[in-house]
């Protein structure tokens, strides 16, 4: 084992209520590329923000080589050797790729920009990661993958002896991440010390060395990643025992028979031109439908459809077995609909209110503004679902975008929860959180299907969609493709379904 090249001893981050790093100590080593793993406000994104300036620490000490170092901003950070491409691209869209790879560096004389010298080094950054663009183009005229790519150039333009990538491949397909991670394996055997921080397993388990794993702001070890199994990562990560996770039983329940009872909600050559195909389905009380395809497929759109958010035009929908219209969000909410958005951060908290506000305001709105809910009422409602679902908050004012991306979930959904609703669309509850606030989420849809809700759960993980839910609706190039019900609830069949080959046998049925 090499010696670290940057090391944090005894790092200590409070924040009023919080101690959100407690004596954590961490290493990376050069020519590796080193995991940091851990649920939602575990503290990974407090280590990496103490590590790069942007939080000074309140106790502990970080070297670099053998210097010990203070850094006070991101930017005094990379002058040491530390950079950082984060999840979303922070770059400036109507420049050049030549300007924003040179930002803050510019070559100058006489006060003048030197744009050839600037084009050069910023195509010298590119080679260095297998790319040849036309560095004068705005950077919007490339891919979301290209930018994330340039944003890596830039990083690395500095001579950089760390690289840290904050959840670099969440808007990445496939191909897409086999560029990335080739760039990365390139990177690590020139000598760079590479912090991959992610929620995806398999990634981890393809790129890393190395993985650190935190909890409630405490370390809990550093392991090789050929010494640590994915289930008893998974067991660190959520403080449980690894018998526990094995002995977790996410089967679905039986789908209610037919004839029982009208489906919650059903519609019928239902569809938006340009948006989605005419489409029939049907939903009823106690289960879950899954909704299954690739990006572009038409699931949130057609969740949207169903919402009142956009309008259908064509087709017909019922509730409980009556013609019915649903023609906005405000009327949806009148049936006793919720609706959690595919992108909570843009479209579902409202990040400069409170935990309380935001948990309250579905139900306003359902009693109209001249019937405010009292306090004494909202703060019960807050302390019901902060308890039920176990969200993770200093209290009922703190600001919602102060909380971890699980957190935030958890009190969109009992945003709705609060409204009583009949009928849940979860449009990708669980995206961009870790596997423990994900097994909470999920544990929260089976308790809704028991308690007799009909829920929509949109997923793009097909063995996540198949231990959810009961029947599955694949979609493809927005038009529905396939139902899948009974044995043939399963990751093959999905696939198959996507991939546009014939289903594969069910065989026979389970319990």
């Amino acid at each position: 084992m090499s010696e670290p090249l940057l090391e944090a001893r005894g790092l200590t981050k409070r924040f009023p209520g919080v101690v959100a790093l407690n004596a954590v100590n961490f290493a990376a080593r050069a020519g590796e590329v080193h995991a940091l793993m851990g649920e939602n406000g575990a503290g990974k994104s407090t280590l990496i923000k103490c590590l790069t300036g942007v939080y000074p620490r309140d106790e502990g000490e970080v070297t670099l080589g053998s210097r010990v170092i203070h850094p006070r901003s991101p930017r005094e950070a990379e002058a040491a050797g530390i950079s950082t491409v984060y999840q979303e691209v922070n770059l400036i869209p109507d420049l050049s790729v030549a300007e924003n790879i040179c930002l803050g560096r510019q070559s100058t004389t006489f006060g003048l920009l030197r744009w050839g010298a600037m084009r050069t080094r910023a195509r010298a950054a590119l080679a260095r990661l297998g790319l040849t663009l036309d560095v004068s183009l705005p950077l919007t005229s490339y891919s979301i993958a290209i930018q994330q790519l340039v944003a890596l150039a830039r990083a690395i333009d500095v001579a950089a002896k760390v690289l840290i990538l904050d959840e670099p491949t969440s808007s990445l397909d496939e191909r897409e991440v086999a560029e990335l991670f080739a760039i990365v394996r390139r990177l690590r055997d020139e000598g760079m010390a590479v912090i991959f921080v992610t929620h995806f397993l398999d990634q981890v388990y393809e790129i890393a060395d190395r993985i650190t794993v935190l909890r409630n702001g405490q370390l809990i070890g550093e392991f090789p990643v050929a010494a640590l199994p994915r289930l008893q990562l998974v067991a660190r990560m959520m403080g449980r025992d690894v018998k526990e996770i094995e002995a977790m039983d996410h089967r679905p329940a039986a789908a209610p028979r037919s004839g029982e009872a009208p489906p919650v909600l059903a519609v019928r050559g239902f569809g938006r031109r340009a948006s989605v195909k005419p489409v029939e389905l049907a939903v009823h009380a106690g289960e879950v439908l899954g909704f299954a395809g690739l990006l572009g497929s038409g699931r949130t759109e057609l969740a949207r459809l169903l919402f009142g958010i956009d309008q259908a035009d064509c087709g017909t929908l019922e509730i409980d077995g009556r013609p019915a219209t649903v023609r906005s969000p405000q009327a949806a909410l009148a049936r006793r609909f919720g609706f959690t958005p595919e992108d909570r951060k843009t479209a579902g908290i409202l990040p400069n209110l409170t935990v309380r506000e935001n948990l309250i305001v579905a139900l306003q709105v359902r009693r109209g503004l001249w019937k405010r809910i009292p306090r004494v009422e909202q703060d019960a409602l807050v302390a019901k679902f902060v308890a039920a679902l176990g969200i993770k908050t200093s209290g009922p004012e703190q600001l919602i975008k102060n909380l971890s991306g699980g957190n935030q979930q958890k009190v969109i959904l009992s945003r709705w929860l609060a409204t009583e609703p009949r009928l849940l669309i979860l449009d990708e509850p669980t995206r961009g959180i870790d596997v423990g606030a994900q097994a909470d989420i999920e544990r929260l849809i089976a308790k809704f299907r028991d308690e007799g809700l009909a829920v929509i759960f949109i997923c793009s993980e097909t063995a996540e969609l198949a231990r959810n839910s009961q029947r599955i609706l694949v979609l493809r190039d927005r038009a529905k493709v396939a139902e899948l019900s009974g044995a043939a609830v399963c990751e093959e069949s999905i696939i198959h379904a996507i991939a546009g080959g014939a289903s594969p046998p069910a065989g026979p049925a389970g319990p």
